[in-house]
């Protein structure tokens, strides 16, 4: 039993700071910063799938006698349960599902029934709009993601009196771990000027450059977007050619360099690689008018000549992840197309060029949510870093966002220090021309993979780049699905290597050698399907990593005595990792 007056002190402390929360979610800022306009996105996405139903009476009365039979069968298995018979469950979670682990959910006959009725009703809703007709294709799309949304955020394992590892929970301490929850509830408010923003970790644990990002090196060229960090040698020579890193804008840089055990970038450098990467600014009103032509002519190529007045050599490699890839693959498209070839061969991290196959995120992609999005940016000059931070979370929600929830607010526990998490919580803006551009000529027009991006008044086609590519794509990928890697792998014109890794988007790229945790598959030219391609592959247990640098070495062989930072040619403005990195959204 819990201490009775110690549940009755905590729960008028709840109910205190339950009605603080609620005001501070009624100001006028929350509300001008709250999620309206997905909100009714959603309303009327899944309005158009149950006028699809409704608008032929037999097949909903059908679907609705299905729904009926369902229950009526797990009512019959739960008497007999209740009656101590054995009885089969009618639906069961996928083996993957963790939100129903713990024992009671099936040892319980009541929240078994809760369990399976939740699961039976989120799969005849999820029928409903796999099999809705008359909708397109786009909307269909729409509403499988929303609906995803809104059966995880109803599950019954997030919520206190319809979960009994919560409920056990809170009766052994007596509702103090819901008076600590709401703490952190009211803080997380705060911290996202009356939205929620969930935290995933605890960031006292992490200070950039102190514990994360701390690989040696000089911060070598500044101007309004980019730093750009020469890191140390560690060996005594090293390949002639230089190697850039274009980072995504939509995240931090450190990725790349969490710490020393991962560090991609360290990684490099301990193979006798030149490693130069780009951090770029966290923007403000200021950068609203820098586009994508600006990203590549003050990102890209500025990083370029900067490395030649370094080291003397004009030509280099070039890697780019994600949105990094998508702005170096245009770089190499504008290159082809001027005679200006600097770039010698291209490595492509979880990058898009066709987006035909772009996965959820296409959702906020179309024209009157486009249109939305760039009526908030003109408001500022830039889209908020929160906004493109919940919509990666939305990808995973069950993962992501609602397994913090239970664990802050209702079991009261602080998050543990994680420092993926931290660099996923480091939400960087995005400049309105740049992000508009991006959003209505990759998402929405697909105009790179179709030879119709103009940039500069010059057209770009992919066709005329001839460089080497090595395209790594990852399985589980919900940024840049593998199918999408493999489709754009085609675009090109010259030879492309393109590599399959195990796991996502972020733990199948940060996977190194000491420690790997997933295979890769290789299988020679990109063509036909990729399902055909992967039957064929090679699976390789281990590292993708020591097999793309022998593809960088075969490239240009030729080594050097190693080259330190900060020299007379190119002085240093101070230690890596830079100011610009440390800029909070």
């Amino acid at each position: 039993m819990p201490d009775i007056e110690a549940l009755s002190r905590n729960a008028g402390q709840f109910v205190e700071a339950l009605g603080r929360s609620a005001a501070r979610m009624l100001t006028p800022e929350a509300q001008a910063n709250g999620p309206t306009g997905e909100i009714n996105e959603a309303i009327k996405t899944l309005g158009q799938v149950a006028e699809a139903w409704l608008s032929d009476p037999n097949r909903s009365a059908e679907a609705q006698a299905k729904l009926s039979q369902a229950f009526l069968t797990l009512w019959g298995t739960t008497y007999l349960r209740l009656q101590g018979q054995k009885a089969d469950p009618v639906a069961v979670p996928e083996p993957r599902d963790g939100r129903f682990s713990d024992a009671e959910w099936s040892s319980n006959p009541y929240f078994d029934f809760i369990k399976q009725g939740y699961l039976i009703a989120t799969r005849w809703a999820e029928s409903l709009v796999d099999e809705a007709q008359g909708i397109d294709e786009h909307t269909r799309h729409k509403a499988q993601f929303y609906l995803r949304q809104l059966t995880s955020m109803l599950s019954p394992s997030n919520f206190l009196p319809t979960n009994p590892e919560l409920i056990r929970h809170t009766l052994q301490e007596s509702g103090a771990n819901l008076v600590r929850g709401l703490k952190m509830y009211e803080e997380d408010l705060a911290a996202g000027g009356g939205q929620l923003r969930v935290r995933q970790t605890d960031p006292s644990g992490f200070e950039v450059g102190r514990n994360i990002a701390v690989t040696p090196g000089e911060v070598v060229f500044r101007n309004d977007l980019i730093e750009l960090i020469q890191y140390a040698p560690t060996t005594e020579t090293v390949l002639k050619r230089p190697f850039l890193m274009v980072p995504p804008w939509i995240n931090k840089y450190y990725i790349l360099d969490l710490n020393p055990q991962k560090s991609f970038l360290k990684w490099m450098v301990d193979q006798g690689l030149t490693v130069f990467c780009i951090s770029w600014v966290n923007p403000d009103a200021r950068h609203a008018d820098k586009d994508f032509e600006s990203y590549m002519r003050e990102g890209i190529e500025a990083a370029i000549d900067a490395i030649g007045v370094a080291t003397g050599e004009s030509e280099v490699h070039a890697a780019g992840y994600c949105v990094g890839g998508t702005l170096l693959s245009v770089t190499l498209a504008m290159q082809a197309a001027t005679g200006n070839r600097r770039i010698k061969s291209a490595t492509l991290l979880t990058t898009q060029v066709d987006f035909t196959h772009a996965g959820d995120l296409k959702v906020f992609a179309d024209e009157e949510q486009i249109r939305q999005i760039e009526a908030r940016m003109a408001e500022r000059g830039y889209l908020e870093g929160t906004r493109m931070a919940n919509a990666f979370n939305m990808l995973r929600p069950n993962d992501l966002i609602w397994p913090y929830f239970v664990n802050n607010y209702i079991k009261g526990k602080a998050p543990t220090p994680f420092d993926l998490l931290y660099w996923n919580s480091d939400a960087t803006r995005m400049p309105a021309a740049n992000h508009a551009f991006y959003l209505r000529n990759c998402y929405l027009e697909n105009a790179l993979a179709k030879g119709r991006m103009v940039i500069g008044n010059v057209r770009l086609d992919l066709k005329k780049v001839q460089v080497p590519v090595f395209n790594l794509a990852t399985r589980e990928d919900h940024i840049a699905p593998a199918i999408s890697v493999f489709e754009g792998s085609k675009t090109f014109g010259g030879k492309v290597d393109y590599v399959l890794a195990g796991s996502g988007h972020i733990a199948g790229v940060i996977n190194p050698p000491s420690k790997p945790k997933y295979g890769y598959w290789t299988g020679g030219p990109v063509k036909g399907a990729l399902k055909d391609w992967i039957a064929a592959a090679v699976e390789t247990k281990g590292s993708w990593w020591p097999y793309w640098f022998q593809w960088i070495e075969a490239q240009a062989p030729e080594r050097v005595p190693a080259r330190q930072p900060g020299g007379d040619a190119l002085p240093s403005l101070g230690p890596a990792p830079g100011t610009y990195v440390r800029m909070r959204a």
